[in-house]
């Protein structure tokens, strides 16, 4: 298998009407997040049941899918490197040098910039750098978070929904408070989105605690989405902070 057979399976199932709606959808234009991302228009179902055929793609071929121009080609390097640690992961086949080869080729595609869109970061952080980080040291969370690229601040947030499936709310609080000024909407969302994972996951008197001291200082997407699943007098008190 080759980088190239990927590129014709999701060729064949490709649509040019829906490549026009992704150019608009992930904001391709100039000036905005997406500007210059180029799509094929493969909806994600399709990827998904594509990258199917091709789990066991080489790594190096896996590059040439991340070092493409196109979108579906990356999300379908990103949603392989996903299969290959996973299944490096199972009890019978557990195999923790074959996920550092993973990690390295997530971690180089992620320097090279090319896991650069939200669904690319949301579809990979937690499934990668989540589980490999969990008994880890997590200092490469707290580089990403003060970094100035905004794929890396939100790769530090995604990373953590795997922890807070876990249980584990810890790093997700410590981002968070070091993210509170970030102003960047792709940023607001996802701190939001993972403090209510929180409450929902966690302990939602952990995130009530959490507010209760930060809502002031929380823009108010974030604080919209945090909030989102608390009773509406808890919320319109904090909202109003």
């Amino acid at each position: 298998m080759i980088a190239a057979d990927v590129v014709a399976a999701l060729a064949a199932v490709s649509d040019p009407l829906d490549a026009v709606h992704l150019q608009r959808f992930f904001k391709t234009g100039p000036g905005e997040y997406g500007e210059g991302d180029v799509f094929v228009g493969v909806r994600v179902p399709a990827t998904r049941k594509v990258v199917k055929s091709f789990a066991e793609l080489p790594l190096d071929e896996v590059d040439v899918l991340l070092d493409s121009e196109v979108h579906e080609h990356r999300l379908a390097g990103l949603l392989i490197l996903n299969a290959q640690f996973a299944a490096a992961s199972k009890p019978r086949n557990f195999d923790v040098e074959k996920q550092e080869r993973v990690v390295d080729r997530y971690l180089g595609a992620i320097g090279r910039r090319r896991v650069n869109n939200w669904d690319l970061v949301d579809s990979s952080a937690e499934n990668i750098l989540g589980p490999w980080l969990f008994d880890r040291r997590r200092d490469l969370l707290f580089s990403f978070a003060r970094s100035a690229d905004l794929w890396e601040r939100r790769i530090a947030l995604l990373t953590t929904f795997h922890f807070i499936k876990q249980g584990d709310a810890s790093t997700t609080f410590e981002l968070a408070e070091l993210l509170l000024p970030d102003r960047a909407d792709l940023i607001q969302k996802a701190l939001g989105w993972m403090l209510r994972e929180v409450g929902k996951k966690v302990d939602g008197a952990l995130l009530l605690s959490f507010l209760e001291q930060h809502a002031s200082a929380m823009g108010r997407t974030a604080l919209s989405y945090a909030t989102e699943h608390l009773d509406p007098e808890t919320r319109r008190a904090l909202r109003a902070s």
